[in-house]
């Protein structure tokens, strides 16, 4: 860091200046358009799903298009641009950035922001990726269906504006420290990765089985609780220690609860119903609070509660989801899906054995997922460091 505190001490030695993004740039929201108006080639576009999953801290060229009579009805981001999302499906999901440096512009949809300004574009990405701006959006973020952010939010967040020879070094800096650490996730992913797959194999041995075996349709293996569900706006909630659930896990934390034991949750509705990025299907246990974006089944004991859930996320439900824009899993589908039925003793031997590869390979205090979980917040504590300023006093 001895490069960086040499240039504040020479070009900001009282502090950096920290301004809202709209005094220091210009913030537009993208136009809407669908995954069924991408192609193959034609007009460079950016889907907000796309920043969460195709991108890093910057992009220099598009993976996806629309076509040139479409691109006309559609606002765009420009070269040095930073491209933010400002909608998921998960508060954490809110101001995933990526900057771009392609040499074109770049269509984008209306759950992203483009920020145009004379700072470095990776600078204000990686701060976008910073607890200190993260929190400043948390307060601002309203929640229906998904989560998001207004236009006029956005604008009011504050960022530090040093020196541009302050903000490229520590983009450079950065840079270096990113891929060096890329490259040690990796090794560790590799080694997780060879474990998924030994842990699949056993997971879809045990759950392949003959023709000898019952079928039963999974709403007569357990109790549905839909009924139970309430979802709450953003601004309704009581802040509190008990996990709010959505359809693909943990979207706040509210101060009373309308369910108390053991529940599988399965995803109603979302992307994910057919990325399958994280699990559909996940048990909750103690108190919670759960919207109508997720089923809330009741079973009888434990094991046919996890053999349910682990068969569920070894399938596929293309099947049984409705809708495009949306995916939907409907209950009437849900209750439709035909689930292995062995006997008892067999189920909790499959349980067993699955449980214990799963602890291997997802439980984040233990093993390999433990270092990555450590390297990344290791990441984070520096960039976050880099990124805060003494302020300039007025």
């Amino acid at each position: 860091m001895s490069r960086i505190d040499d240039l504040i001490q020479e070009l900001c030695p009282s502090g950096v200046e920290y301004k809202q993004l709209g005094d220091v740039g210009r913030v537009v929201r993208g136009k809407r358009f669908v995954k069924d108006d991408m192609i193959d080639a034609g007009v460079p576009c950016v889907h907000y799903g796309e920043i969460y999953t195709k991108y890093g801290i910057s992009a220099v060229q598009s993976i996806s298009y629309v076509s040139h009579e479409r691109a006309r009805t559609l606002r765009f981001a420009q070269q040095g641009d930073v491209i933010m999302a400002s909608a998921g499906e998960t508060i954490e999901d809110i101001g995933k950035s990526v900057a771009w440096l392609g040499s074109e512009p770049i269509a984008i949809h209306d759950a992203c922001y483009a920020f145009s300004s004379s700072m470095d574009p990776k600078f204000v990405s990686y701060f976008f990726a910073s607890r200190l701006f993260r929190d400043q959006i948390r307060r601002s973020i309203s929640s229906s269906k998904i989560s998001s952010i207004s236009t006029q939010n956005v604008a009011k967040a504050r960022i530090p504006v040093p020196p541009l020879e302050v903000q490229r070094e520590i983009v450079r800096v950065l840079d270096k420290f990113t891929q060096l650490e890329a490259e040690l996730e990796a090794e560790l992913e590799a080694e997780l990765e060879a474990r998924r797959a030994q842990h699949e194999h056993y997971r879809h041995a045990a759950l392949t089985f003959g023709s000898n075996v019952a079928i039963s349709k999974l709403g007569d293996l357990a109790k549905n609780l839909d009924n139970r569900r309430r979802p709450v706006t953003r601004d309704a909630r009581v802040p509190g220690e008990i996990p709010y659930y959505g359809a693909s896990g943990i979207v706040d934390y509210v101060s009373e609860h309308i369910f108390d034991g053991d529940y599988l949750l399965v995803s109603e509705d979302g992307a994910n119903l057919l990325a399958r990025s994280t699990p559909i299907a996940f048990s909750v246990s103690g108190k919670t609070w759960v919207n109508n974006h997720a089923h809330v089944l009741e079973f009888p004991t434990y094991a046919e509660r996890r053999f349910v859930e682990f068969y569920l996320n070894s399938i596929d439900l293309a099947p049984y989801i409705s809708g495009a824009a949306q995916p939907k899993l409907n209950k009437a589908n849900l209750n439709k899906i035909p689930i292995p039925n062995p006997p008892m003793t067999v189920k909790e031997q499959i349980v067993e054995v699955l449980d214990k590869f799963d602890a291997l390979v997802s439980d984040i205090n233990i093993g390999l997922p433990a270092e990555l979980d450590a390297r990344r917040k290791q990441y984070e504590h520096y960039r976050d460091r880099l990124l805060t300023f003494k302020e300039l006093t007025a």
